[in-house]
């Protein structure tokens, strides 16, 4: 009797090794690492699965659904506030700006999670607001208020102000950064990640002067003013394609895209505001990136799954108020599926947190699925449950 998702109705149970931050373990490669045996909640055999060399990070190789061992795992906001060795960083570079746009520490705090936990994607440190300067927008990230747009933008001359964004220019960081990333992470041992904001949810920024609750700006101006704002999106648009094709170009295997706000308009409105805007910006990448993968990420998303799938992207990161089995059959089966672990669970206990990925992974079945968060790390969480989370993620077996 095989131990797979499938041949076991219960949630399946696997013998994987206790995590211990710091532990030696994590410097392995998975090569060397001890493969942990599975055991079948039913009973029955006994079988350690056969590893095979991979030209291709695991990652890549789920997303396109190859035949894969286990679903690959990275977290959302991997490298942050969690670590002490990324508050050490921040204790000697307190701006945000400084930390994400020089290279030695994007690279530096990139690599912090990988060094420790082996990951199978290392996302580069960065913020979706970072091409805003290069776009004619000021801005700062103000600790403990977060964005802030020092001049929002509400009317057409606003706009016609705005620059389409040219990253090898404005940015030239980031593509020697995610260079020096793909040089770190040797063999494919992780798929490189960069990523970006979607267009509505930067025109909300710039257009609410920073985060927001109710949104009511960027409302007022789409249903007031909505050939100004289709004017904006269409630069975030043609700037955002223009990004994720140079990140591709200097090294990013698959790219995210945070739509983040997308989520505060109704389906109709997704459909005129956020939706049309995606395609063209996944369309346009197809045509000079035909293989890269791009994933898409809007949190609250439930009421959009089938509009988000409409995209074109490869892959539709749930958050947590999804059920993952839900989420499956809502996508179907052509759209590989991300995440989604609510991020609290990791300040609970390390059989918990160790239900909680099993009942995600059976749920997602096999295949095409990339274990994630279905947030960001929350602050605050125990870097030991963070270590567990992985330790166990990369002990499961289909």
């Amino acid at each position: 009797m095989s131990c797979c998702f499938y041949s076991c109705t219960s949630v399946p149970s696997f013998s994987a090794p206790s995590a211990s931050l710091g532990s030696s373990r994590f410097a392995l490669s998975s090569s060397s690492r001890p493969r942990p045996r599975v055991h079948c909640a039913l009973g029955g055999t006994v079988a350690e699965p056969k590893v095979t060399a991979a030209t291709e990070p695991l990652l890549l190789n789920a997303i396109r659904g190859e035949d894969v061992e286990r679903p690959p795992v990275w977290l959302m906001r991997q490298a942050g506030r969690y670590m002490k060795s990324y508050q050490t960083i921040c204790e000697k570079y307190p701006s945000f700006r400084e930390r994400s746009e020089n290279v030695d520490l994007v690279v530096e705090i990139s690599l912090q999670p990988w060094k420790v936990f082996k990951p199978d994607g290392v996302i580069l440190f960065s913020d979706i607001l970072t091409p805003l300067s290069g776009m004619n927008i000021p801005f700062d990230i103000v600790k403990g208020k977060g964005p802030v747009i020092h001049n929002p933008l509400c009317t057409a001359v606003d706009v016609e102000q705005v620059r389409e964004f040219v990253p090898e220019d404005s940015v030239p960081y980031v593509g020697e950064a995610l260079t020096i990333l793909r040089k770190e992470v040797l063999d494919n041992r992780a798929a490189v990640l960069g990523f970006v904001g979607a267009p509505f949810t930067l025109a909300s920024y710039v257009v609410e002067g920073g985060s927001s609750k109710h949104f009511s700006k960027i409302k007022r101006l789409a249903f007031s003013q909505p050939k100004v704002l289709h004017a904006l999106l269409q630069k975030f648009t043609t700037s955002m394609a223009k990004y994720i094709q140079y990140q591709a170009d200097s090294g990013a295997q698959a790219v995210q895209i945070f739509d983040s706000w997308a989520t505060e308009l109704s389906p109709v409105d997704f459909e005129e505001f956020s939706l049309p805007y995606l395609k063209q910006i996944v369309d346009s990448v197809r045509q000079t990136h035909p293989d890269l993968p791009l994933i898409l990420y809007a949190s609250g998303s439930g009421g959009l799954l089938e509009r988000l799938a409409l995209t074109g992207v490869d892959v539709v990161s749930l958050d947590w108020t999804i059920d993952m089995a839900e989420g499956r059959r809502r996508l179907g089966s052509n759209v590989a599926v991300q995440g989604n672990v609510d991020p609290g669970v990791l300040f609970g206990s390390k059989e918990f947190i160790t239900n909680r990925i099993n009942d995600t992974v059976r749920k997602a079945g096999r295949g095409k699925h990339i274990l994630n968060l279905g947030h960001g790390i929350v602050v605050g969480t125990p870097e030991e449950n963070v270590a567990h989370f992985f330790e166990v993620a990369k002990g499961l077996k289909y």
